[in-house]
């Protein structure tokens, strides 16, 4: 069974916006109509390994294995793949797959400066006619994307999918202070100026018109999290246009691996599982460590399974040298490959959500559950929605170090707590059940005024 998250339903943690986001009402399977189906993102994740590059791909591969749905993929890979002089789009991968290798982005307005793209662009949209073209996301291509898309084909439904809040905020779409990583609750010329004062206020209101006039040429927006729902909805997005659709995890095939949760006789072992950055709440977790250590705790561990290398250099050198001072408690176990997080996560009893920015729907979380390891989270944003404290896992005090120190103490002496929640942890959606949600957000979109006719009606 489909989960309420996923349909768009299920309380919400904040009532403050009205109304509701839409829901998806799935259709039966006999009303299934023919599709083409372009789907765009911002990376390929066969040489970046995002999550919402993997969400895209995973997506393109479910619609392609449809009866009926004729589906192509084109991704940025700005400096990722080698380049043909004088070619913008390659198909490196295959017939159906495209890749998108020119620069020139502007991240503060979000605008493709390179001449080629637009005209070979609109030639592939002119030779595909999809009905749909959803994208996850307008980085690298240009958010003029929109309008490229509308010029070439009128009456195609456009479909964004929105991973983090870079239309509102311009400090990397994360919602935190340029100078100390201060949560921040909502944009405005004045307060984005003070983040970037070499922008002038005037700058900052007319990138969010900027970005607003694009986004009138979306027909639908899909969020994986309610939360960055209410975000963009207080921006200005029309609620009706926005849905809540979780995104899916992989359907393992073969027979299941063995999955026992790990006995706690010898202590509790808790892993950090990504990317590795200051937002992501590394200093948090070391400091914890080192309290715990001063303390004389000796049955925690922390297991932390990550890279820094692509980090800008002031944090790389901090966290190398406090990494040389760390804890015996915290054991530093590098990179790792995607295939192999599953057997990582089942070495450790409980999963690490340490994030100091409001996050959306972290795709770390849905691995944890998926393999049945609760989550200890930050209490702020798409983690505290997607982890019900005390059933799929546990909150404490984002950024910081002695709350999640004195939940761990906590959870060591009464490993029971964390045990339980094997029967009550939420089961993720498969990706053929967001797909099918998604697919029948097409046909809705196909039946529906296109998004420009919507607003000369208004």
């Amino acid at each position: 069974m489909i989960r309420a998250a996923l349909q768009g339903r299920g309380k919400r943690r904040s009532e403050k916006v009205a109304p509701p986001p839409a829901e998806i009402r799935l259709l039966p399977q006999p009303e299934r109509r023919p599709l083409r189906v372009l789907v765009m993102s911002h990376m390929d994740p066969r040489v970046s390994r995002g999550g919402a590059e993997i969400a895209a791909f995973q997506l393109y591969e479910y619609l392609k294995a449809q009866p009926g749905v004729t589906t192509w993929f084109l991704a940025a890979a700005p400096g990722k793949i080698g380049e043909r002089l004088g070619v913008r789009l390659i198909q490196p991968f295959g017939p159906d797959d495209y890749a998108y290798v020119g620069h020139g982005f502007d991240h503060f307005i979000h605008s493709n400066g390179d001449p080629e793209f637009p005209p070979e662009f609109m030639t592939l949209l002119a030779d595909l006619k999809p009905d749909v073209v959803h994208l996850h996301h307008y980085t690298n291509f240009g958010i003029e994307v929109l309008l490229q898309i509308r010029r070439v084909l009128p009456d195609v439904r456009i479909v964004l999918t929105l991973h983090e809040y870079l239309a509102i905020c311009n400090h990397f779409g994360q919602m935190v202070k340029r100078q100390n990583f201060a949560l921040c609750d909502g944009a405005s010329p004045r307060a984005c100026h003070k983040c970037f004062p070499e922008k002038p206020e005037p700058d900052f209101f007319l990138r969010e018109l900027f970005m607003k006039r694009f986004f009138r040429l979306v027909d639908h927006f899909v969020s994986p999290s309610h939360f960055l729902i209410d975000r963009y909805v207080a921006w200005g997005l029309p609620a009706e246009r926005l849905t809540m659709i979780e995104n899916g995890m992989p359907i393992r095939t073969g027979p299941a691996a063995p999955n026992p949760y790990p006995s706690m006789a010898d202590g509790l072992t808790v892993g950090f599982f990504g990317q590795i950055s200051g937002l992501k709440g590394i200093n948090v977790v070391l400091d914890a460590a080192e309290m715990l250590h001063a303390q004389g705790i000796t049955d925690i561990r922390i297991d932390v399974h990550g890279d820094h290398s692509g980090q800008p250099e002031p944090f790389r050198k901090e966290f190398e040298a406090r990494l040389a001072k760390a804890p015996p408690n915290f054991s530093f176990r590098g990179p790792y490959e995607n295939r192999r997080v599953d057997a990582l996560m089942r070495s450790v009893h409980a999963v690490l959500v340490p994030s100091i920015w409001w996050e959306n729907s972290p795709l770390v979380i849905q691995e944890a559950l998926l393999n049945r390891r609760p989550v200890i989270c930050s209490d702020i944003g798409g983690m505290a929605e997607k982890v019900r404290n005390g059933r799929d896992g546990f909150h404490f005090q984002a950024g910081s170090a002695f709350s999640l120190a004195a939940l761990l103490r906590g959870l060591a002496r009464e490993p029971q707590r964390l045990t339980a929640l094997q029967q009550t942890m939420a089961v993720p959606p498969t990706i053929a059940e967001t797909g099918a949600a998604i697919r029948d957000l097409y046909e809705q979109a196909l039946r529906q005024p296109r998004a420009e006719t919507r607003d000369i009606a208004a």
